[in-house]
């Protein structure tokens, strides 16, 4: 904090005068005010010392008011950073357009994305329960699939995640226990599927055969997230240490963490597990831990260095763990998460832009207040200094008449 890179020491520059200034009473002279030579340069000295711990106090007190405004400073940046994602989901508007984008699934009904998906595990159960067939007790432990189970307000930042999953884990079936899972499929003595039971009897009942391997993930036997929670959020968001590039600054274009970026239907948010734990900290966390979300490629891989654990970008970068990138375009993923209801994203947008402006203006504001009291510290220190130095000049001018005075009252004596 200080110009010369060390720190002042008060009590260094302001000492006891009398250890420093060996001046006997008997040998002054007298000032033509009637005050002893000794007397005068106690006076002095106590006045410079008495200055000296006044602008000590100053200094100090300005040194406290430049930490507290920094301190506040970094407190403004981390609230503009999280309300600037929340803004961008809320409203991807100016987002540059995913090449892997889909035009085709823009509005198309969930349901519908995961029908096309026929013969598909997630096919067959949406089929199933869209018709309320009584057969669907068979599934109760079903929660549902992944990608009815959470939604993005971002268009291409639905798409990029639903490509980092890929197809396989968006159809994905995710079941309460391990118990729910072992009623989707049952096996014949040598280990066959049995086709007439569990969710391949209900594709049967409906003439049509689950194709292929299909994911079924048990919300009991997953590790939870196990850190806190945002204070104060509805949504139960994972609190996260944000990335910061080896500089000590937030990387641009960073919009958050994927895992936080998934809105959640209330009634999962809490006790979907038997250990009270909701789809966040356990589907969601599991799926993309601490997956980074940029706005560009470019912002992507610029933070490179403070990337461990993936990140993805708006305009369809994708970076995985272990330093791979996935390159090229995507036309296999065809399954998407549902967008939330626009016209209330629309009233948070503008609630979350005027708390956006107040907060600006209070980070102005600051900014101003630690510019003016860098100046009144710096003005301190500068006459904190001259003082010390003026001191330093007094104790040193006292201590050679002391000498003067001494060496004179010997030759004195000596005739």
């Amino acid at each position: 904090m200080y110009p010369t890179g060390q720190q002042i020491s008060f009590h260094a520059a302001v000492q006891d005068p009398s250890t420093m200034m060996m001046v006997d009473p008997k040998e002054t002279t007298q000032n033509g005010g009637g005050i002893s030579q000794a007397e005068f340069a106690l006076f002095t000295s106590n006045r410079i010392q008495s200055d000296l711990e006044a602008m000590g106090i100053k200094l100090k007190t300005h040194e406290d008011s430049l930490k507290f405004l920094k301190a506040q400073k970094t407190k403004l940046d981390e609230s503009i950073l999280d309300l600037q994602v929340h803004m961008n989901k809320l409203n991807p508007s100016g987002t540059p357009r995913s090449e892997n984008c889909d035009g085709n699934l823009q509005g198309e009904d969930i349901n519908e994305q995961i029908l096309r998906h026929a013969n598909s595990a997630a096919g067959v159960l949406t089929h199933v329960q869209s018709r309320h067939s009584p057969q669907v007790t068979l599934t109760k432990g079903v929660v549902g699939v992944v990608a009815k189970l959470g939604k993005v307000h971002d268009e291409n930042l639905s798409q990029v995640l639903s490509d980092y999953l890929g197809t396989r884990s968006m159809l994905a079936l995710v079941c309460k226990d391990y118990d729910s899972v072992k009623g989707l499929e049952s096996y014949d003595s040598q280990g066959n599927i049995d086709r007439n039971a569990g969710l391949h009897g209900l594709g049967s009942s409906i003439g049509r055969t689950i194709e292929g391997h299909f994911d079924a993930i048990s919300l009991e036997n997953m590790r939870p997230y196990v850190g806190q929670f945002i204070a104060g959020d509805p949504q139960r968001r994972l609190n996260l240490l944000k990335p910061k590039l080896p500089n000590g600054e937030y990387p641009p274009g960073f919009l958050g963490f994927a895992v936080n970026m998934i809105q959640i239907d209330p009634a999962y948010l809490l006790c979907v597990t038997s250990y009270g734990h909701g789809l966040r900290e356990t589907l969601f966390y599991s799926l993309f831990s601490r997956l980074q979300v940029y706005k560009t490629r470019a912002d992507m891989i610029s933070a490179l260095p403070c990337i461990s654990e993936g990140a993805v970008s708006l305009d369809g970068g994708i970076v995985r763990t272990g330093g791979i990138l996935t390159l090229g375009s995507s036309d296999e993923v065809k399954v998407r998460f549902a967008k939330p209801n626009a016209s209330r994203a629309m009233d948070n947008h503008s609630e979350a832009e005027r708390q956006m402006k107040e907060l600006k203006q209070k980070k102005e504001k600051t900014l101003e207040d630690i510019k003016r009291t860098q100046v009144l510290r710096d003005h301190a220190v500068y006459n904190f200094g001259k003082k010390k130095d003026e001191f330093v000049r007094f104790l040193a001018q006292s201590s050679s008449t002391s000498n003067d005075e001494k060496r004179a009252s010997k030759r004195t004596t000596e005739l």
